[in-house]
């Protein structure tokens, strides 16, 4: 059995998962500011599960700077806890071993699994705007722990960062409503074109086979895809294509599908892959 955790900026979900992949069990909480609070939070939720031992963990976080080596999260993209040593505090709240990444990574490993072996581009929209590369079901750890927060971009005559625009928490601020609540072509091709300008930079960069559309606004791929793609071919080149655009499999449960995926490859599993 494995534990996933996923840390979000106002939630948390923790899953128990048996070795297929299935999850058998899960709570929610809400993300505490107060770090050591979270600990003792998580340390409840724990104590509920039927499950009490596990062959492994994987955690998502939000990170925006982490210490793989150390497994010390230096600073969060949408929480104020510094420099939290999370890997070694949930092995011993657990006493399983335990592997953290960058969530956005995560849920892109998740989505690759579905998947033949490609270069697959992972971008979520909820809050902000991460992303990740993922190489042949492997995470490429040098791309995208800061995400859309440090992609700066010219946007209504000023230059500012691209989720800054372009997340979920801007379509709110812009048009009133949630992702969820717009229905119109006009509004969802202004936000496409909103999201185009950053992901062209991304395409460029990580020449992806694929770019996968999850987070709160990846749910409505259905009415992004179509004109995201159109604005993208609008930057097409001889040198620039534009890859094939689709919505995430699991967009709900994508990161603690990939803490489970995560933690299988980094610890091993007594069976074979689902």
């Amino acid at each position: 059995m494995y534990l996933g955790i996923d840390v979000g900026g106002t939630k948390t979900i923790a899953a128990v998962l048996d070795d297929n992949g299935v999850i058998t069990e899960h709570q929610r909480f809400p993300t505490p500011q107060d770090y050591q609070r979270f600990l003792a939070e998580l340390n409840k939720v724990v104590k509920v599960f039927k499950t009490k031992d596990f062959q492994a963990a994987g955690v998502g976080i939000p990170v925006a700077r982490f210490n793989r080596a150390s497994g010390i999260a230096e600073t969060f993209s949408n929480l104020i806890w510094r420099n939290v040593p999370i890997v070694s505090d949930i092995e011993q709240l657990i006493g399983s071993p335990t592997v953290a990444e960058n969530d956005a990574k995560l849920a892109g490993l998740s989505e690759s699994m579905l998947r033949a072996p490609m270069r697959l581009l992972y971008l979520t929209i909820s809050t902000g705007i991460g992303y990740g590369l993922i190489v042949n079901r492997t995470i490429d750890d040098n791309i995208g722990d800061s995400g859309g927060s440090l992609i700066m971009l010219e946007h209504a005559g000023k230059v500012m960062p691209w989720e800054h625009f372009a997340s979920g928490r801007a379509i709110v601020e812009t048009y009133g409503k949630m992702a969820k609540d717009i229905t119109d072509e006009a509004t969802w091709d202004n936000i496409a074109r909103n999201v185009a300008l950053g992901l062209t930079e991304l395409i460029a960069i990580t020449e992806p086979d694929l770019v996968v559309i999850g987070g709160s606004v990846g749910i409505y791929a259905d009415r992004l895809v179509e004109p995201l793609t159109k604005h993208l071919k609008q930057y097409e080149t001889p040198l620039f294509k534009t890859p094939r655009i689709e919505g995430a499999l699991r967009p709900d449960d994508a990161v603690i599908y990939g803490c489970y995926d995560y933690a299988r490859q980094v610890f091993g599993s007594k069976r074979k892959h689902r």
